[in-house]
């Protein structure tokens, strides 16, 4: 009996010795029915399903999506973890709002273009492993011409946890509707800046906004006073569609939008993008 209550004191002061800890997926038996870690099977097991969740497209195939993580076309350079299939998953809650920034966008001629949208714990894992080895830099020229690799974290262009794995945080773009045909990109292609012109830079059929998507650099901020023009009327149109709708901009990157009032504000999932993961 001695030896139980001293136990039981030893867990107790332990608890109140603790600090609350950095963010991290909440244990299933915290926050309902979670998906596991990932592991190497076919499909996620029914442990691993996102609740809540749809396939964007499903609710509203009116929106154009280029789930870049699931190519070679990324920061990167090959595709992420965890990108099993190129789909944009996303809560019911952003996904429903998110189909009202579209009706307003089409009312003024434009269509929504998701680059990003749920990203799994497991491709956050990966892109923590990339920043580590500093001899990867195979598309340095093009996502962070002037900016050091080993800066990437602490400057803010790559966050680990990051609120795109609660499911309700996207990348986005806006194009002209109809919207134009966009290059194939090809592995090994000579690489141009994404602070580059319009006509320079990869050939994206997104309207101007100045930089390319996952610009590491300055001028991606939303309000860099350095874009001007159609470009900075553009990022304000976008803002001002997403923040009606009840999205919340990331002020250093003009494409990064989180859902005001999203479901899941602490939870960081860990399932696969995948259908199976939300069937």
């Amino acid at each position: 009996m001695r030896t139980r209550v001293a136990v039981v004191l030893a867990f107790a002061a332990l608890l109140g010795g603790c600090s609350r800890p950095e963010p991290r997926p909440v244990p299933a038996s915290s926050a309902g029915p979670q998906p596991t870690p990932v592991r190497a099977t076919p499909s996620p097991s029914p442990a691993e399903r996102l609740p809540g969740f749809v396939v964007l497209t499903d609710l509203d195939p009116r929106i154009h999506a280029d789930i870049r993580y699931a190519t070679p076309h990324n920061f990167v350079g090959r595709p992420i973890t965890g990108y099993r299939e190129p789909l944009c998953l996303l809560t019911r809650q952003a996904a429903e709002a998110l189909r009202r920034v579209q009706d307003a966008a089409l009312a003024g001629g434009h269509s929504l273009k998701v680059y990003d949208c749920y990203r799994p714990q497991p491709a956050v894992d990966d892109f923590v492993a990339w920043s580590k080895r500093p001899g990867e830099q195979e598309t340095k020229a093009e996502f962070y011409p002037d900016e050091a690799k080993n800066k990437l974290f602490a400057d803010g262009y790559i966050g680990a946890p990051t609120a795109h794995s609660r499911g309700s945080t996207l990348d986005l773009t806006l194009v002209d509707e109809p919207a134009a045909s966009q290059p194939a990109y090809r592995v090994g292609q000579p690489l141009v800046a994404c602070t580059a012109p319009r006509g320079q830079r990869f050939a994206d059929n997104s309207i101007d906004m100045g930089t390319g998507f996952d610009c590491f650099d300055p001028r991606a901020h939303t309000a860099d006073p350095r874009i001007t023009g159609t470009a900075r009327d553009n990022r304000r149109l976008l803002q001002r569609l997403m923040t009606d709708a009840g999205f919340v901009n990331y002020d250093r990157e003009w494409w990064h939008y989180s859902l005001r009032d999203e479901p899941y504000p602490d939870t960081f999932f860990a399932a696969p993008v995948a259908r199976s993961s939300v069937g």
